[in-house]
C-alpha cells in the first residue's frame, strides 16, 4: 500500500467507516467523514458518500441505533438459499424439514443488558 496512494486513502477512508458503524457514531461522526469522502478524489468513496448522503437521515438512524434487522435478513437468507437448492427436487414436506433443520441449528438471539438504553 505505501507504493499506491489511492489504495492508501482508500483503505484509510474505509477504516474510518468501519470505526463509525462499529462505535454506533453515525449521528456525531458521519456528515463529517461524508465531506471528506466527497472531496477524496477517489470516485468510488464520492459515489459511496453521495448515496450516503441521498438518505442522510436513515444512515444516520441506522449508524446510532444498536437495534437492526440483521437476525431477520439471515434467516430470510437461509430460507432463500434452501429454497434455490430445492427447486424441483422435493415437494413441501421436504423443503419445510430443511427449513426447521438450518433454524433449530442457528444461535438463537440474545439481548444483552448494555444494548438497552
Amino acid at each position: 500500500m505505501d507504493r499506491c496512494t489511492e489504495l492508501a486513502d482508500t483503505a484509510a477512508h474505509v477504516r474510518e467507516f468501519a470505526k463509525i458503524m462499529d462505535r454506533l457514531d453515525g449521528e456525531r461522526r458521519l456528515p463529517g467523514w461524508i465531506d471528506r469522502a466527497e472531496n477524496a478524489e477517489l470516485p468510488m468513496v464520492r459515489v459511496f458518500a453521495r448515496s450516503l448522503r441521498n438518505d442522510l437521515d436513515a444512515v444516520i438512524q441506522g449508524l446510532t441505533s444498536p437495534f437492526n434487522s440483521g437476525i431477520v435478513e439471515g434467516r430470510v437468507t437461509d430460507l432463500k438459499s434452501i429454497k434455490r437448492q430445492m427447486a424441483g427436487r422435493a415437494g413441501f414436506p421436504l423443503l419445510r424439514k430443511r427449513v426447521l433443520l438450518v433454524a433449530a441449528t442457528r444461535r438463537p438471539p440474545t439481548v444483552t443488558s448494555d444494548v438497552i438504553h
